[in-house]
């Protein structure tokens, strides 16, 4: 028994050194720190938390994704600071710690180089913001508007509403076409018409049809130009800006109202035509 209780179990000390009532009444004091220390870094964390989340409400023009990004990251750092403290009230050498802990994070990179690349490029996303949610994107080839942006992905839904899920990585290293970046766009078109028409009455057909329309905008100015001499037509270039959110409706629209303001005023639209000969 007497052996026993010589016997080295912790930190140099014995089990009798342990069963003293000095060292009971400091491992009480320790453990009732180390629950007091808990309590007040949760406290503090989700006080934290709640503080940036307010700062995205708070002002309309800052992205609510990025600070509840931002209040996530605050909060995990606290509770790790926690930890840290928690461990050393026990007298844990924590810069061993962090080194295990840093250890163990480098294997983990390693074996997860492809969901942590994506989350590296979620960040960048969130942080940097060349697309928000709403925005109509061509990101890859692949165009529709912004759903969702997680850390791990990209969601978007296609022009026929099928959802699209692009792993951030793929959206942060590719070309990323944001139609909804700028208020306005100009949009463009040719119109041609034939060599025997009057070129002044085509022009004044063709910009009051367009300037007609609510959604043409007359700042900056259109221009309405001769643009090129084809083979069988003059060719007028046309640009008007619009209103970005108008645009693809827009351009649709003009190509059928200025073909039948055309017609009406019965200006010739030439088309290509074949002349076959028989040899006799």
């Amino acid at each position: 028994m007497e052996n026993l209780l010589q016997t080295e179990v912790w930190q140099g000390k014995t089990v009798a050194d342990l069963l003293t009532l000095d060292f009971l009444l400091s491992t009480a004091g320790s453990v009732l720190a180390a629950v007091a220390i808990l309590i007040v870094g949760w406290i503090l964390s989700a006080w934290l938390q709640r503080r940036v989340k307010a700062l995205g409400l708070k002002h309309a023009h800052l992205d609510d994704m990025l600070f509840d990004f931002l209040s996530s990251i605050v909060r995990y750092v606290v509770l790790g600071f926690t930890f840290l403290f928690v461990l050393n009230t026990f007298g844990v050498q924590t810069t061993s710690v962090v080194a295990i802990i840093g250890a163990a994070g480098l294997a983990i990179g390693l074996a997860l180089q492809g969901t942590l690349s994506n989350i590296a490029a979620g960040v960048m996303l969130i942080l940097f913001r060349p697309i928000r949610l709403g925005d109509f994107v061509d990101v890859g080839g692949t165009m529709g508007t912004v759903k969702a942006i997680t850390l791990n992905f990209t969601e978007l839904a296609d022009i026929s509403n099928v959802q699209v899920i692009i792993p951030n990585s793929q959206v942060w290293g590719n070309v990323i076409t944001n139609y909804s970046s700028n208020p306005t766009r100009r949009a463009e078109w040719t119109f041609g018409v034939g060599y025997g028409v009057n070129l002044a009455d085509a022009e004044r057909i063709i910009r009051e049809t367009i300037m007609a329309d609510a959604r043409s905008k007359s700042d900056p100015e259109p221009f309405i130009q001769v643009n090129n001499l084809g083979a069988s037509s003059v060719d007028f270039l046309v640009r008007v800006w619009v209103d970005a959110s108008d645009y693809f409706t827009y351009q649709a629209d003009m190509k059928r109202a200025v073909k039948e303001a055309l017609d009406a005023g019965d200006i010739d639209i030439p088309f290509p035509t074949t002349t076959i000969v028989q040899a006799s």
